[in-house]
């Protein structure tokens, strides 16, 4: 027998637990089933559902906070009801304004979502590109020099170009200082390897902020933005290409980013640099909530 029960915060043995189960299931998936934000609030801010087996085993865990819900079993427990279980939980817990990714759209999520009647309302494309040789660099509009972030000194004027750059994107845009602070304290975060493109006047107009996976990658383009008032000038693809080649001067050979499946000037930028669909994951919400 499974039991579920609700936490509002996980102590180390919790996290650890968690984490271990993540990975097993993304060896078993080809992809990530929590993503980066979920396991930065595992000591707290979000309610947590757990399923122990009897004898103490972590069989299942679900986050709920005020964005988008995540679920995942342990492969070892599925095709036995438990991922029922649990997201009907949720749904008993959040009510109609539901909200839950499915990391991969993994079949076994498809499957669920369709049986509790959920619908899906977003799609995040993930895009692999093998990276061999380093890409040929792209030359920057005039007068645009290109440098590295400094903690300490950069993050307000990062923070007037991100919020403008994504203000229509429910996750990257609004963000504040704490953001920023969470992610330079993350084991990954490098400076080095996050790029700010300036103007002749030392105004910032785009960065390229990439990131190393643990264990040697792989390498990612994880977040790049762009000034609208610098919008059209070929700046996002010359970012771009730069940060690829800091990877690849890294050792990166296979690097990947996501990006909104209808950000079609996005993809088009991408495409040309040789980055190609690898998965998809889909946001699925009550059919009321949506």
């Amino acid at each position: 027998m499974i039991a579920l029960h609700w936490l509002d915060g996980l102590d180390d043995d919790g996290v650890a637990e968690v984490r271990a189960l993540a990975s097993a299931a993304t060896g078993a998936d080809g992809s990530a089933p929590l993503s980066d934000e979920v396991l930065r609030a595992l000591r707290g801010g979000a309610r947590h559902l757990l399923a122990r087996a009897d004898g103490g085993e972590l069989a299942g865990f679900a986050h709920l906070a005020d964005g988008p819900a995540e679920l995942v079993v342990a492969p070892a427990h599925r095709r036995a009801g438990l991922g029922t279980r649990m997201a009907r939980a949720l749904l008993d817990e959040a009510g109609e304004g539901l909200r839950i990714w499915a990391h991969g759209e993994h079949p076994g999520a498809v499957a669920l979502a369709a049986r509790l009647g959920l619908v899906q309302v977003r799609a995040l494309w993930q895009m692999h590109l093998d990276m061999p040789e380093a890409p040929a660099g792209r030359a920057f509009p005039d007068g645009v020099r290109l440098r590295t972030f400094v903690v300490g000194v950069d993050e307000a004027e990062f923070l007037r170009v991100n919020n403008a750059a994504f203000a229509w994107h429910p996750e990257q845009g609004g963000w504040g200082v704490e953001q920023v602070r969470e992610r330079e304290a993350e084991p990954w975060f490098d400076p080095a390897g996050f790029l700010l493109a300036e103007g002749a006047d030392g105004r910032l107009l785009g960065y390229h902020w990439t990131k190393v996976h643990p264990g040697g990658g792989p390498g990612e383009v994880y977040v790049l933005g762009v000034d609208p008032a610098a919008h059209g000038t070929g700046l996002g693809s010359a970012l771009t290409a730069a940060g690829l080649r800091h990877l690849h001067d890294r050792g990166l050979r296979e690097v990947i980013l996501y990006v909104e499946s209808d950000n079609e000037a996005a993809i088009r930028v991408y495409s040309t640099l040789g980055f190609t669909l690898r998965h998809v994951d889909a946001l699925y919400a009550t059919a009321t909530g949506s």
